[in-house]
């Protein structure tokens, strides 16, 4: 006799779902599922879901970034065993890099001191250097891949080829990881039934890619970028010009210029996203639904949710769940932190720390 079982969100076996092993870490990174978002589909009728990148082993989407990088280096001669990787990043990508190259490489990374503690002290753990500098525009010769860059160039200087500086802005092995992995992803885990992706740009390796991966298997998917205030590119989607208004607690995401890995990308639609609207949205998926992501991911489920109410009911829009709010508890989960920042804090969030 079958006797039926069910288990919260325990789905029926199938070939996809099977277990599997990796060889090491670097195949352990990218296959995330897609995970429906019960809040934001049930308020717009559409069905939305978010690509778990929190699930990479180094935290976070950025795992593949630097899985990119890497392996275009390596194929290429730029970086040799024993060699330096060098990079100035928000603090994901370096964490992706540190690990992948802990047996072979040394790693140094420039970073902004306005970081997360929670990120910076993950980036130590690795092992990596860690230069923090100040908070700067990239047309300050202080910004921290600029300073990333002079690293590089110094210890290049020193000794030829000893130092690689993976430059993941302007590098566009970062947009073609996304495209060959994440977008291929997405588009196989809904069986093409896909009708729009949105997500924020930092480097833009992420939207260019997908939205390249998509577009190429659908013209008529919508490709959205959801842009924090303080960043000018939804300006530059929308007008052509590169103006920002405002500020976010957002980290990792925005920019001032466009990047070589943006430039290009297949971007049919996009909108500025206050704090006001995306933290909440942060507080609501764990709150509601169990999901412990960071600033971004906000960011992206409300550009999610104005895509949804463009299209109108029955569509099926992707984003993406860039890493774990854990990175930024001092931060998106502090109730002093978000009232002097003149953000609402949940009363559950009120209770856990009076």
């Amino acid at each position: 006799m079958t006797v039926a079982r069910r288990t919260i969100g325990a789905p029926e076996a199938s070939r996809r779902d099977a277990l599997d092993t990796r060889e090491d870490l670097a195949a352990a990174i990218g296959r995330t599922p897609l995970i429906r978002l019960r809040g934001a589909s049930a308020l717009t009728g559409c069905a939305i879901y978010g690509k778990a990148e929190f699930a990479n082993p180094g935290g976070s989407i950025k795992d593949r970034t630097a899985l990119g990088l890497l392996l275009q280096a390596e194929r290429t001669g730029a970086i040799r065993p024993g060699g330096t990787i060098v990079e100035g990043t928000a603090g994901n990508t370096g964490i992706g890099l540190a690990l992948l190259g802990a047996s072979r490489y040394r790693t140094i990374i420039a970073m902004p001191a306005t970081q997360s503690r929670e990120k910076i002290d993950a980036l130590r753990v690795t092992g990596a250097e860690v230069h923090l500098v100040p908070a700067v525009a990239y047309a300050d010769p202080g910004h921290y891949a600029h300073v990333a860059r002079r690293l590089a160039d110094a210890m290049n200087a020193h000794e030829a080829g000893s130092a690689w500086f993976a430059n993941q802005f302007d590098n566009t092995a970062n947009r073609d990881i996304h495209e060959v992995t994440t977008g291929a992803e997405i588009w196989d885990q809904l069986d093409g039934r896909i009708d729009g992706f949105v997500c924020a740009s930092g480097t833009g390796g992420t939207l260019a890619g997908v939205g390249r991966a998509l577009k190429a298997r659908d013209p008529r998917v919508r490709i959205a970028l959801a842009d924090p205030a303080g960043s000018a590119l939804a300006s530059y989607v929308n007008t052509g010009r590169l103006a920002a208004e405002g500020s976010s607690i957002s980290e990792g995401i925005g920019s001032s210029r466009i990047t070589a890995n943006f430039d290009g990308a297949p971007i049919d639609l996009a909108w500025s996203i206050p704090d006001t609207e995306s933290v909440p949205l942060v507080h609501a998926l764990i709150a509601e639904e169990g999901l412990n992501v960071g600033g971004s991911s906000g960011v992206n489920l409300a550009g999610a949710i104005r895509l949804a109410r463009r299209l109108g009911p029955g569509h099926t829009i992707v984003t993406v769940l860039a890493d774990a709010g854990t990175r930024y508890q001092a931060k998106l989960f502090n109730p002093a932190f978000l009232r002097d920042k003149g953000l609402p804090v949940p009363d559950w969030l009120d209770r856990a720390f009076p």
